[in-house]
């Protein structure tokens, strides 16, 4: 199929060159770790003291998660509209309902 491309196609799909050869290292870890080359692994001991203490820092702020928020905003507004009803149940007159009529 790639024979009926014309040459400007056709050279998008030839190949890289290979990479060239390189002989591997004649220094191996283990070998450079014996001469003195290889730097020692040490500890954290000396630095701790450079640590802030976790007294002096700040609380963390509370976050609130979607799940958290969500049902703040639900809880929210079945309160305000409960307090609604309540004042709508206080506030409610029949007697002085000028939209009433008689049946």
């Amino acid at each position: 199929m790639t024979a009926c491309l014309p040459p400007n196609l056709l050279a998008l799909f030839e190949a890289r060159p290979p990479i060239p050869y390189l002989p591997p290292p004649t220094d191996l870890l283990i070998d450079k770790k014996e001469k003195g080359k290889c730097i020692e692994y040490t500890g954290i001991a000396e630095y701790v003291g450079l640590f802030e203490d976790p007294k002096d820092t700040p609380p963390k702020p509370i976050i609130e998660t979607r799940a958290e928020k969500k049902e703040r905003r639900r809880r929210e507004k079945e309160e305000l509209l409960a307090y609604k009803v309540e004042q709508g149940i206080a506030q409610w007159n029949p007697a002085e309902n000028p939209n009433a009529t008689e049946d």
